[in-house]
């Protein structure tokens, strides 16, 4: 059976990307985005909901990451779901959901509503 993992989100960084060089000579970007949802009630009371995504980048894409993202930069990111399960220091058995970057385009906005330029810079994962 054939199986389809792909994920676009548009969002803020939440703070500066952590890059960590791995022994192995890899570099390894972790950033968390952010993205909202706003919807009006039928009363018309404006309600805003906010989900936070853990992003991975590897390689040459952690690099530009490391260098060009910060706080507040507005990116799409697109990438695949990868859920990793572990035990935390008191034995009990835990899991996170990642999005590993396939590709991440920084975003220049007009203002807060409009989008100016997508693909203002898109870098591949190699």
């Amino acid at each position: 059976m054939r199986s389809f993992n792909k994920v676009l989100l548009i969002g803020n960084l939440t703070k500066d990307p952590e890059v960590l060089d791995l022994e192995s000579g890899v570099k390894l970007a972790k950033f968390t985005l952010a993205t909202n949802k706003n919807w009006s009630t039928k009363e018309g009371e404006k309600k805003e909901q906010t989900d936070f995504h853990n992003v991975v980048a590897w390689r040459k894409l952690a690099e530009i990451c490391g260098t060009y993202l910060k706080k507040g930069s507005a990116v799409l990111v697109e990438g695949k779901l990868s859920t990793n399960k572990y035990k935390n220091k008191a034995g009990e058995n835990r899991a996170i959901t990642e999005i590993h970057a396939d590709e991440i385009n920084f975003i220049k906005y007009k203002n807060d509503q409009d989008i100016d330029e997508i693909n203002l810079v898109s870098v591949e994962a190699i």
